[in-house]
């Protein structure tokens, strides 16, 4: 007896013959063997092929998904914070010496920068080089308490005139020089205006700016020395009549440095 088999549309289709119960065992073995290995054959399915980049890389998989990471725009660099010039660190702690301070020096420049810096920002604090050194000071000074005098009286109004000079100025104000009449500074001696040391004073310093192309200006009230540097002492006013800013002799063009007089 023989067992046919055949395939009719992608089917197996068995035609039997007539055999009985014992002669149909192993006939059945051998058709579920052959079964199986068509079940096998057709379970595995290959995946589509995957083209692969000029550079190599997998191309984006069938269906339009891509494995690739997002592209970031690139971060913008952070705008540098202003920068502080050094005028001559430590200098207040030691003794003061009878040098005339120049104003062709590193240590005056600095100090001009600063001082315009702060105008330019509005934050007093970046003009901190530039202001009479409070451990100076507290040599200086013969009163009963220098430091608070500084904190309380020299530095605030310093502060407050920061501000008023401070809204003269548009953003593209820019620094030309600062003219020092040196024709008018004096030393002061020992025991004048409540001071136990000597030191050099000058007044009415201007300050030259360019804004919108016209040439501008505006004072310092009063400079001092310490250790051959100039310092600002009183920016706006030496004396007020209460807590507000004060702009000193602010003009088109470069203005009229002094008077004479002061400590």
């Amino acid at each position: 007896m023989r067992l046919i088999v055949s395939r009719t549309t992608g089917n197996f289709t068995m035609k039997w013959p007539n055999i009985g119960a014992r002669g149909a065992a192993p006939w059945l073995g051998a058709v579920m063997m052959l079964l199986a290995g068509c079940s096998a054959a057709a379970a595995h399915v290959s995946a589509p092929p995957v083209s692969a980049t000029a550079s190599g890389a997998p191309a984006s998989p069938p269906g339009g998904a891509s494995t690739a990471p997002p592209v970031l725009p690139p971060r913008p660099a952070p705008k540098p914070s202003p920068s502080v010039l050094p005028v001559d660190p430590g200098a207040g702690r030691l003794k003061q010496t009878r040098a005339f301070p120049g104003t062709n020096t590193v240590a005056f420049r600095n100090a001009m920068a600063d001082l315009w810096l702060a105008v330019t920002t509005g934050k007093p604090r970046l003009a901190l080089p530039a202001f009479f050194p409070l451990a100076a000071y507290d040599q200086l000074k013969a009163i009963p308490d220098p430091a608070g005098d500084w904190q309380s009286r020299l530095w605030y109004d310093f502060t407050l005139d920061v501000a008023a000079a401070h809204h003269l100025l548009s953003k593209n104000a820019k620094l030309v020089r600062v003219i020092v009449p040196t024709q008018y500074a004096t030393w002061i001696y020992p025991g004048g205006c409540y001071n136990s040391i000597g030191y050099w004073h000058v007044p009415g310093a201007r300050v030259v700016y360019r804004q919108s192309s016209q040439l501008r200006s505006f004072g310092i009230a009063s400079l001092i020395s310490w250790r051959g540097v100039w310092y600002v002492v009183h920016f706006g006013a030496v004396l007020r009549g209460g807590d507000y800013g004060v702009v000193d002799s602010p003009v088109q063009g470069t203005g009229y440095p002094g008077p004479p007089g002061g400590c």
